[in-house]
């Protein structure tokens, strides 16, 4: 048999009433509270018993001048009279003796001077200057005293080196310059070997030794 429950012992039914009578009561709580004003307690006193608006308070304004200066000193000149006495000053006199004449010896020459001529270095000749003894000799002379940089070593440079240079009528060399470079001390290392190397066999136009320019490349290669 299936048991009921009496309903005027059910307490749910009235929930919604009274939550709708605690919302309207708090809300009329909270409308008294915003709409409740204070008593007027009077106007705020300072601690000198004045009320707290600064607009009423006049604050004169002082103006500090600065102190005069100080009186200035005057300064005595004392003018002392010149007691020094120049003497008559006369100029010397210098006396030129007329009698003596100066005498310029001639210079007779007895021959016209000499010009000297310089020879002229050319770049085309009939016989090209060659080391002595050829270009083989020219090659041991390079593997004898030619060094390979350290540095170019390291870095791993190779290349050729362009060496221009001027061979004289007595086969000496003079005027070396690089014409192309490839760093890594192998230039002056070139250099230096056409500088300390031994005469050349001059250049020859008709027969007649002549100073030429040459132009010699030296090669430097890793192995």
């Amino acid at each position: 048999m299936e048991h009921k429950k009496n309903p005027k012992s059910d307490l749910k039914r009235w929930s919604g009433m009274l939550f709708n009578l605690g919302l309207a009561a708090s809300l009329g709580v909270v409308l008294v509270a915003f709409e409740w004003k204070a008593k007027d307690q009077g106007s705020i006193k300072t601690s000198h018993g004045m009320k707290d608006d600064w607009d009423d308070i006049d604050i004169p304004i002082t103006i500090h001048t600065p102190p005069p200066p100080p009186p200035l000193v005057p300064i005595e000149i004392n003018i002392k009279p010149d007691d020094i006495i120049l003497d008559d000053l006369t100029s010397p006199t210098i006396d030129i003796n007329t009698s003596v004449e100066t005498i310029i010896p001639d210079i007779e020459l007895s021959s016209p001077p000499m010009i000297e001529t310089v020879d002229e270095i050319v770049d085309f000749v009939d016989v090209q200057a060659t080391f002595m003894g050829g270009m083989d000799a020219w090659y041991t002379y390079l593997n004898k005293n030619l060094k390979y940089p350290s540095q170019a070593k390291k870095m791993g440079i190779e290349g050729m080196v362009i060496v221009r240079f001027v061979v004289n009528t007595d086969g000496s060399i003079q005027d070396i310059e690089l014409v192309r470079t490839i760093g890594g001390g192998c230039d002056e290392v070139a250099k230096e070997v056409i500088q300390n190397s031994p005469n050349w066999t001059p250049g020859r136009i008709g027969g007649k030794s002549v100073r030429s320019r040459m132009t010699m490349p030296i090669r430097f290669r890793l192995n």
